[in-house]
């Protein structure tokens, strides 16, 4: 995040009186609503143009066809995915990110640049015991 933007959201944060109880329920939301080991990866899947169920599984490796299917169902639920279904003949499902979804975008592009960092850091400099 850059420097502008990271000092205008210390502000907002700030501005207001400090809630140590409504800030961890905010982020137990937050995490309750993309945590998991494959809801951002079904994102950012999603994201990259892949909508339909085969190809967002195909696209991610590791993932079961079963922990796709339940994680698409809570992210419908959570209105960040949107399911059509195309009457076409076989039936075609396809999966798009909803405006919502797209909102923490930045946030999800900041994560992704955090984590290659960590990974370089962790790589470069090993854990002393």
């Amino acid at each position: 995040m850059e420097d502008k933007k990271r000092l205008k959201l210390i502000k907002e944060v700030l501005a207001s009186p400090r809630n140590q109880k409504e800030e961890v329920m905010a982020l137990q939301d937050a995490i309750y609503v993309i945590g998991g080991k494959w809801k951002l990866p079904i994102i950012n899947s999603i994201c990259n143009g892949n909508k339909r169920f085969r190809d967002i599984e195909r696209s991610i490796p590791g993932i079961t066809t079963r922990m796709l299917s339940k994680d698409l169902k809570e992210m419908e639920a959570n209105q960040l995915v949107k399911r059509t279904v195309l009457p076409t003949s076989p039936v075609t499902v396809e999966y798009t990110a909803t405006d919502y979804c797209r909102s923490f975008g930045d946030i999800i592009l900041e994560m992704i640049k955090w984590g290659k960092q960590h990974r370089e850091r962790v790589i470069r400099t090993p854990a002393k015991s």
